[in-house]
């Protein structure tokens, strides 16, 4: 029987806190709170998480969403930040902290792993390379570190897979995530026992793996009652950050392309079919949508950047990003010849450089805060462009940008990044990101829409997105090749800190 209301109910577990988004039968969201957590960074180059944390800051966001709406939530989907490894015994102990996807101690592990098995051979099995964001070399760090632990390991999960089995007692993943372990076959949509035997990783350690709408688990009573909802609600395997936040910008298909500007920031392009790149620099993974995959570059530290600056200034709250933009508008495009490599905890894309570390470069005297605040705002954006050209080299047309994520709430920054990218940049999608991706693929799961395609057709329809056109680009030409400079000059440096 047909529910008079239904409610579908997306969790995003991010960085630095919870996002919970109430989807109804029309895609429009009718309710979002949000709930923070904290970072530890116990060493320099870490950053781990206690999932406890995630758990006190998921119930506060869902009871927080849910408290001024009327109707049943008939459907979950959970997203979540990539790539962190959580070690659970087989009593479920979470036997460690978190290490997040931003850490960088696994490097060495990466190195001795490409130099014995060689990047074509990762790309092969894989699609991508060794990298230390990823999952895979947190384990064999552990096993080298926490041999202990390792072992008592019965279960390894991703963040937004530790939530399912939080909210069910169920251990299990899909695509979209398994897809930056380092273990997963992207190609073929499975875990690769090619590569957990030349790692020596248990296959029986990796969860059981979905594609993304499929109902994976049931909302077990325990967690209901601290939730405030009823329990047997279906959960769906749901999605990685990046490919729900694609979905909530209705990126489901070749065509269009997205940029997310987050803590990360990623450059996105869905494909009809497998390929990846032969250097695995830009990530090859499974989308979140059947028979479909997407290419992905990504920067650790965009967002990020922002957020550090920002609390050198002293400054806070969204009022402190709206004073650094205003400043940063106030100065020339080029900064006056102030160059910002966004690097603050290494580099994914296109530079595989756990080393890599940011700089500030060009300051003389005349310098003042504006030109230092446009000079970030640009080495981030430049950053931003890197990963698109990736896209572009492995043949992706570039038409225009759907812009989402935190950043495209800015208006200055939204305008530079259209004049930086020189395309099209559209706004006005996706602006509770994976919340919003995941709560359509609930929607998928439980019957009210037949597909990934109709459900983001029905959630587009609610918006009315804006179109900023670049505006001189070619202003930045000569900013961008100091940039780009800058970093091929510095990275014999960057290695002289390991």
């Amino acid at each position: 029987m047909a529910r008079e209301n239904p409610l579908l109910l997306g969790i995003d577990l991010g960085t630095s806190g919870t996002k919970a988004a109430l989807v109804d039968d029309r895609g429009a969201v009718v309710a979002s709170a949000t709930a923070e957590h904290d970072v530890s960074s116990p060493h320099p180059g870490w950053s781990e998480q206690d999932p406890e944390w995630w758990w006190r800051s998921t119930v506060a966001a869902v009871r927080a969403a849910t408290s001024s709406v009327q109707g049943d939530v008939v459907g979950i989907g959970l997203s979540g930040q990539m790539h962190g490894l959580v070690m659970v015994a087989r009593d479920g102990r979470v036997l460690r902290p978190c290490i997040l996807w931003n850490d960088q101690r696994s490097a060495p592990q990466c190195a001795k792993v490409e130099r014995e098995l060689g990047i074509e051979t990762l790309v092969r099995l894989t699609g991508n390379r060794m990298l230390p964001g990823f999952t895979a070399p947190k384990i064999l760090w552990c096993r080298e570190h926490e041999p202990a632990l390792e072992r008592e390991a019965a279960t390894h999960l991703l963040p937004k897979d530790w939530l399912r089995f939080r909210l069910s007692g169920v251990r299990a993943t899909e695509v979209s995530d398994a897809s930056g372990t380092a273990l997963f076959d992207c190609a073929h949509r499975r875990w690769s026992d090619g590569m957990c035997e030349a790692l020596g990783i248990r296959r029986d350690t990796l969860p059981a793996c979905h594609e993304s709408h499929v109902p994976s688990a049931t909302l077990s009573d325990a967690a209901a009652r601290e939730l405030g909802l009823p329990s047997g609600i279906p959960i769906v395997g749901g999605a990685g950050d990046q490919a729900a936040s694609a979905l909530g910008t209705g990126i489901t298909d070749e065509g269009p392309v997205s940029v997310t500007i987050g803590t990360s920031g990623v450059a996105f392009a869905a494909s009809r079919s497998w390929r990846s790149a032969p250097d695995g620099e830009a990530h090859a993974f499974c989308h979140a949508v059947p028979e479909r995959w997407h290419l992905m570059g990504v920067m650790l530290s965009c967002g990020g950047s922002l957020h550090w600056y920002r609390a050198q200034r002293g400054l806070s709250g969204d009022s402190g990003y709206e004073r650094l933009a205003h400043e940063a508008a106030s100065a020339a495009p080029g900064a006056s010849g102030l160059t910002f490599l966004p690097y603050l905890t290494g580099e994914r894309c296109p530079h595989v450089d756990p080393h890599a570390r940011g700089a500030l470069l060009g300051l003389d005297p005349s310098h003042r805060d504006s030109h230092i605040a446009r000079s970030v705002f640009e080495g981030i954006t430049f950053g931003l462009r890197d990963n698109l050209d990736l896209i572009r080299a492995l043949g992706v047309h570039v038409a225009g940008v759907r812009l989402a994520g935190g950043g495209a709430r800015s208006p200055f920054w939204a305008q530079l990044c259209a004049d930086v990218f020189g395309v099209p940049v559209e706004l006005g999608h996706g602006a509770e990101g994976g919340a919003l991706g995941v709560a359509l693929l609930a929607g998928v799961g439980v019957g009210v829409w037949p597909d990934a395609h109709a459900a983001c057709a029905a959630a587009l329809a609610n918006t009315s997105p804006r179109v900023l056109a670049p505006v001189g680009p070619a202003r930045y030409d000569g900013a961008y090749e100091r940039f780009r400079h800058a970093y091929r000059a510095l990275a014999p440096y960057f290695a002289l800190q390991r």
